[in-house]
């Protein structure tokens, strides 16, 4: 098969011909339809997010399951599945609390780019190819763990479906599950690029009285308000923590820091109200962080990260996709440009660039609603 390999860090990624195995015990095989680039891809290929390489990239995608290996149970060959970056065994005491994605084993496997076993599936010669967070969508198939491949309902465009395996979750559940954003009450966004805009429609969802965008770019800003921001801040023209407190007055009860910098971190946790809560879903690098320990100490102020790890991925992702069926949830307007996997690195480049919202990779071509 054909994927995108990084082989070294700063680089672009090559497109290699690497071998498959079957998938093997509770695993499946994915022909995948589209895969989405996400910043956390960037994050690899810079180092900020630590990657044993070689390894075949992505992490967002949707498909169709062609193979099954023994003792898969949950998953069906012909099943459309969208691909969930935190698979889990359902043995260890995160899953049997219920908080799948925080599966202790998950954490090892991502870290030593492998599948649940502690092994890849993938080789160039004699050479192993490591996976991405043990999805690795950056291929015309892949092979993830059972728990890995979520089946939706087949009439979601597949896509639009791959959105929902990383960017549109993280946004969404951060608001549902994290945060329980409630009406009237008051949101603040900083950052409205792929993630940061589903912040914004599931606290516009949530009944959230006001929903304020805060960004550098005008165009991300209009885009915000489509997706139900109630006030926009151009933080390229004022001081965004000002900006929001007057909005609210006196702060957020909500604050999402979505774009992972530090100083980004600190205007949105400056900019909640006495006891709101500043959520972080940026990849915000290993630095130590200066805060206000008094504030926090007191409870003025409370921080927290947030995003996929908030995730229940078997019921919250065909939920988002209700949503999104019954038109209450935006999806389409996610997807700025579609590349061959031959345009994988003008991909990666439209994302440094800021140009956008969310492009998808399609290995085999332009997904169908129901292939063969």
């Amino acid at each position: 098969m054909q994927a995108a390999v990084l082989r070294s860090l700063h680089a672009p990624l090559s497109i290699e011909r690497v071998s498959l195995d079957e998938p093997g015990e509770r695993e499946v095989l994915v022909q995948i339809a589209a895969s989405g680039v996400c910043p956390s891809d960037v994050g690899r290929i810079d180092g900020v997010i630590p990657s044993p390489l070689p390894m075949v990239m992505g992490h967002e995608g949707a498909g169709v399951v062609r193979a099954v290996g023994p003792g898969v149970r949950g998953v069906e060959v012909g099943d459309h599945v969208v691909l969930n970056l935190s698979p889990y065994r359902g043995s260890c005491a995160r899953c049997g609390g219920g908080e799948f994605s925080a599966c202790e084993r998950i954490f090892e496997t991502r870290a030593a780019g492998t599948l649940m076993d502690g092994t890849s599936r993938m080789r160039v010669g004699d050479e192993t190819i490591h996976h991405q967070s043990a999805v690795s969508s950056f291929a015309e198939y892949t092979v993830v763990p059972e728990s890995g491949a979520i089946p939706i309902r087949r009439d979601v465009p597949l896509d639009r479906a791959a959105l929902v395996g990383c960017g549109v979750t993280s946004g969404v559940v951060a608001v549902f599950n994290d945060a329980k954003v409630r009406p009237g009450d008051s949101v603040a966004v900083f950052g409205t690029g792929g993630v940061g805009l589903n912040v914004v429609q599931a606290a516009a969802i949530s009944g959230a009285e006001r929903v304020i965008a805060v960004d550098l770019l005008a165009s991300r800003l209009a885009l915000a308000e489509e997706f139900g921001a109630t006030h926009l801040v151009d933080a390229s023209k004022e001081d965004p923590v000002r900006a929001v407190r007057a909005i609210a007055g006196g702060g957020v009860d909500h604050a999402f820091e979505v774009v992972g910098e530090v100083e980004v971190v600190q205007q949105a946790l400056a900019a909640t109200r006495p006891r709101g809560r500043c959520w972080v879903l940026g990849a915000v690098p290993n630095v130590v962080l200066p805060l206000r320990t008094s504030r926090l100490m007191r409870g003025y102020q409370r921080i927290r990260f947030s995003g996929i790890r908030a995730a229940r991925p078997r019921a919250d992702i065909p939920r988002i996709l209700n949503l999104y069926m019954a038109g209450r949830l935006k999806l389409d307007e996610l997807v700025s440009h579609r590349f061959p996997l031959e345009g994988i690195n003008e991909a990666i480049r439209l994302l440094r660039s800021g140009e956008g919202t969310r492009s998808l990779v399609l290995p085999n071509g332009a997904p169908t609603r129901t292939p063969g």
